[in-house]
């Protein structure tokens, strides 16, 4: 056999039934590793590697890219390298990629993947490595593929997970900085550890779970570095479970492998002796690992298995490694320039603005959130349970809400249809940025399945300043996102959207840009020529902490802006304009509303001959602070039970886990009384 010895891509010893007696192992190491041999085996793969490089393809073996679906493993035509399981690698550093700038690491040509090998006389599909690297440029940006690794921690809050961690590491081999992702969340077992790896495989079953597609932690690992070592602890029925996975770009480009292959290594954890035993084949176990030993940043088995010692019974620990550069030559995610964050090397994006408005805009969330993972992290998911924190660089990151920012805020109801049916309703949250006008920002928040997919989305190019400053908030379950989770798929739904979203910041800049110091250019229909409506006290408003008002799609008809009367009309008859303006005014004054510059542009809207009128809005707006508090209680209740979900679920695992206990205990009893009575 010409090839090096390891388990093709989620293949390893699936395709047959070994049942090969385990072998028992003494934590940390299996045993001492015989030098000699060590030796022989780092020449064979040296040469082994030569020759491929030199042979055609068709003296090579390929499996099937999928999880147990190939007949034979390239293992089970070679032999064990080593009889002792305990190796160590002897090289003194992990070799580095051949390029180590992302964008250009894919223009390497090695003369492979021109033919398709044959084996048993079938055509099989092989996948080049080079796929890694094509698979992962659907990331244009860096923490874009952080918050793919986050989804899988959020996704494992349902399995009782408690925390993700993202930090900062050091490989071992060389002292250059890592990105370690870890949780507490249920982690893998074997096979899951191996779908994981493969393409395409996704166990998540619920509509909540934000991952679907089986391709994430491929494209985002392989984006943020070169290579990536993946350890996960699983307890199922009292079994524990240890896997190791190892997907490096720079093993199989340097090496010249033409398909893209993944060494794993599984023990089964016996936690009342403290001993491993070796899961699968011993030969499959002994050449992975000195794969892994040679190709990662650990070079003995102890320094791997060191890696479980603070993940528990269960979860999973990620480490990227031979982090990708920019054009610059550093490494592109900044672990120095704050002890507590990573961010984008480089400089932040220069803001063109007035000379006293340019820190304001420069240290807004809706500039940092480029640069900064904090900052980021704190606007990814809408909400976030009280039971789960993401810890930043030892450092818990706090939740930000963007509609808590904004004022004058209206709550805008939109019923998407297509072909004449609704496809759901989605409503909208829209308002100021507490900083306008200062701020030069606007856009739309739109989130799926509770995860930022658009922040800052501009629906308009504003000229003349118009929608300048207005912010919306919008979770939309009716479009699906992208692969990368960074945008939507361009549907007739998603167009209907956007044009939608566009009408809404125009019009609601064209009836708020006053209270912030704009000048009103469309005039408005004199006060005397508009009666009150008898129907004007059924008017919509439903509460918020500043006093905005909750404004129906059906109270707000897609109109043409170019009418003379185009504001009028986008109101309909029962909703007097006046009525409206006097209401909201009203609520800015009940709200004891003190932003910078606002106070100045309010004058006195109370007089002797609208007092009525005004005292009917005040008894709303004290409806509204009900009413929010209701909901606020509500939300509050609903938190509180997920958490005791939560822990009923654990309890009744735990329940479970003692009475197999029990149950095992009765069963050796059993056999006892049966001895016994012979």
């Amino acid at each position: 056999m010409t090839s090096i010895d390891i388990v093709d891509l989620s293949s390893d010893d699936e395709c047959g039934e070994l049942h090969l007696k385990a072998v028992k192992s003494e934590p940390p190491v299996v045993g001492n590793r015989i030098q000699q041999e060590e030796s022989k085996f780092q020449q064979k793969l040296q040469s082994e590697t030569q020759f491929k490089r030199q042979e055609s393809e068709e003296n090579r073996s390929s499996n099937v890219l999928s999880t147990g679906q190939s007949c034979s493993s390239i293992l089970d035509q070679g032999h064990s390298p080593v009889d002792d399981s305990s190796l160590s690698s002897t090289s003194p550093t992990c070799p580095a990629p051949l390029c180590r700038q992302f964008w250009k690491a894919g223009n390497y040509n090695d003369g492979l993947g021109s033919k398709v090998s044959l084996q048993n006389g079938k055509n099989y599909l092989l996948v080049h490595p080079m796929f890694l690297h094509s698979n992962a440029t659907s990331h244009k940006w860096a923490f874009g593929a952080v918050a793919e690794l986050l989804d899988n921690a959020v996704d494992e809050i349902r399995n009782g997970a408690t925390f993700v961690v993202v930090d900062k590491t050091t490989n071992p081999r060389d002292g250059s900085p890592a990105l370690l992702i870890q949780d507490d969340g249920g982690g893998m077992d074997p096979e899951a550890m191996r779908q994981c790896m493969s393409f395409g495989f996704s166990d998540k079953k619920s509509k909540s779970a934000i991952g679907q597609y089986g391709n994430g932690f491929k494209t985002s690992t392989m984006r943020l570095g070169a290579d990536v070592i993946v350890f996960s602890c699983h307890t199922s029925n009292r079994i524990l479970t240890q896997s190791i996975g190892l997907l490096s770009y720079t093993f199989l480009t340097r090496t010249g492998h033409d398909r893209i292959v993944v060494p794993m290594v599984d023990y089964k954890f016996n936690t009342s002796t403290g001993t491993r035993e070796i899961l699968r084949a011993k030969e499959h176990f002994m050449s992975n690992l000195s794969i892994m030993l040679q190709w990662s940043p650990f070079s003995t088995e102890s320094e791997l298995l060191k890696q479980f010692d603070d993940i528990g019974p269960h979860g999973t620990k990620v480490i990227i490694y031979n982090l990708w550069f920019n054009a610059d030559g550093d490494v592109e995610l900044d672990f120095e320039s704050d002890p507590q964050d990573i961010r984008i090397s480089g400089e932040s994006k220069r803001i063109e603005t007035l000379h006293a408005w340019k820190a304001t805009n420069e240290q807004h969330i809706a500039n940092q959130f480029h640069y900064s993972l904090r900052v980021y992290l704190s606007i990814l998911y809408l909400r976030v349970p009280q039971t789960f924190n993401i810890i930043l660089r030892g450092r818990v990151v706090e939740h930000h809400n963007i509609a808590d920012d904004l004022k004058f805020p209206e709550f805008i109801l939109y019923r998407p249809q297509c072909g004449g049916c609704i496809e759901g309703q989605v409503i909208t949250t829209i308002g100021f940025l507490k900083e306008a006008p200062q701020v030069s920002f606007h856009g739309f928040n739109v989130y799926h399945k509770n995860r930022l997919i658009l922040p800052f989305w501009q629906v308009v190019s504003y000229s003349d300043s118009r929608g300048r400053g207005v912010v919306g908030v919008l979770q939309a379950e009716f479009i699906e996102p992208t692969h990368n989770k960074q945008d939507f798929e361009r549907t007739s739904l998603f167009q209907k959207l956007e044009s939608r979203l566009k009408e809404m910041t125009l019009e609601y800049w064209d009836y708020h840009c006053g209270l912030i110091g704009y000048q009103v250019k469309k005039k408005l229909r004199a006060p005397e020529l508009l009666q009150i409506s008898s129907h004007s006290k059924h008017s919509p408003a439903i509460g918020s902490a500043k006093a905005g008002l909750v404004i129906s799609e059906q109270l707000i008809p897609k109109s043409q802006f170019g009418s003379k009367h185009g504001l009028l009309e986008k109101r309909k008859e029962h909703v007097d304009l006046i009525e409206v303006e006097r209401a909201k005014r009203m609520a800015v004054e009940v709200a004891n509303v003190t932003d910078a510059g606002y106070n100045q542009e309010i004058q006195p809207l109370v007089t002797a001959g609208n007092q009525p009128k005004d005292q009917e809005a005040v008894n709303l707006l004290q409806e509204n602070k009900k009413l929010r508090a209701k909901c606020l209680q509500y939300e509050k209740r609903e938190e509180e039970l997920k958490f005791k979900v939560t822990h009923i679920k654990i309890a009744i695992e735990e329940v479970y886990r003692e009475y197999n206990r029990m149950l095992g205990e009765l069963e050796s009893l059993e056999t006892v009384k049966e001895e016994n009575k012979v």
